[in-house]
C-alpha cells in the first residue's frame, strides 16, 4: 500500500460533453499541480468500475495530433463510461510520459531524425516512462471506487497502480486508429513498451 499524502477534492462542476454529462472534480496536491477526475454516476463504494488513468498530451488531447493516440484514447474512454453509464477518467498532469511539453518536443525533433520514442526520450537524459500513479491511486481512493476495470493497452500502468494497493478486476483495450504519422511509434510502444495491441500496417 502507497504513502498517503496531501491529495483532497477542492470544487466540482458538472459538464456537459459530447460523450453525455459528467462531474469535472479538481484536485489540490502535493506535487502543486491541477489533476482532474471526469466521472459519471455514483461510483462510491463499487466494485468492477470502468477508469481511465490518462496522462496530459496537450498536443493529441487538444490539437488533435496524429503524431500519438492519445487524444483518441481520451474521446473513446468517455464514450466507454457514458455507454456504461458510470466511471471515472482521471485526467493527470504527466505530459509527455512525465518528461513535460518542452522535453517532448524536444523528442518530437528527434524522432523526426529517425529515432524512435524511447530512443528520444534517453537521449535526452530521461527514462522511456517517468510517470507516477501514486496520485491516482490517492484519487481513486477519494472517489471510493473499491476496485476498477481499467481502460488501457499499458501493462506498466496496470502493475503500477496495483504496486500502490489498486484492485484492478479486468483490462479494456482501447484499440488506436494506425496512420502515417503514428505508425512507428505505436510499433515502439507495442515492441519496446510493452503495450497490449494488435496493429495493422497503415495502407497507403
Amino acid at each position: 500500500m502507497f504513502k498517503k499524502k496531501e491529495t483532497k477534492r477542492t470544487v466540482c462542476a458538472r459538464i456537459p460533453t459530447n460523450a453525455g454529462e459528467f462531474q469535472l472534480c479538481v484536485y489540490e496536491t502535493y506535487d502543486d499541480k491541477e489533476h482532474l477526475s471526469i466521472s459519471m454516476g455514483d461510483v462510491a463504494g463499487k466494485e468492477d468500475v470502468f477508469v481511465r488513468v490518462h496522462s496530459e498530451c496537450f498536443t493529441g488531447d487538444v490539437l488533435g495530433s496524429q503524431r500519438c493516440d492519445c487524444g483518441e484514447q481520451l474521446q473513446t474512454a468517455m464514450k466507454i463510461i457514458a455507454e456504461k453509464g458510470e466511471g471515472a477518467l482521471l485526467y493527470l498532469r504527466q505530459e509527455g510520459r512525465g518528461i513535460g511539453l518542452v522535453e517532448k518536443m524536444k523528442a518530437y525533433n528527434l524522432q523526426d531524425e529517425g529515432y524512435d520514442t524511447v530512443e528520444a526520450n534517453l537521449m535526452l537524459g530521461h527514462q522511456a516512462d517517468e510517470r507516477d500513479y501514486t496520485i491516482a491511486a490517492e484519487m481513486l481512493e477519494n472517489l471510493g471506487i473499491k476496485s476498477i476495470r481499467l481502460i488501457t493497452n499499458n501493462p506498466t500502468k496496470i502493475s503500477g497502480l496495483q504496486e500502490l494497493g489498486i484492485k484492478v478486476s479486468n483490462r479494456v483495450s482501447l484499440e488506436p486508429t494506425v496512420n502515417l504519422e503514428n505508425e512507428k511509434y505505436l510499433h515502439t510502444k507495442m515492441q519496446r513498451m510493452n503495450h497490449l495491441l494488435s496493429l495493422n500496417t497503415v495502407s497507403v
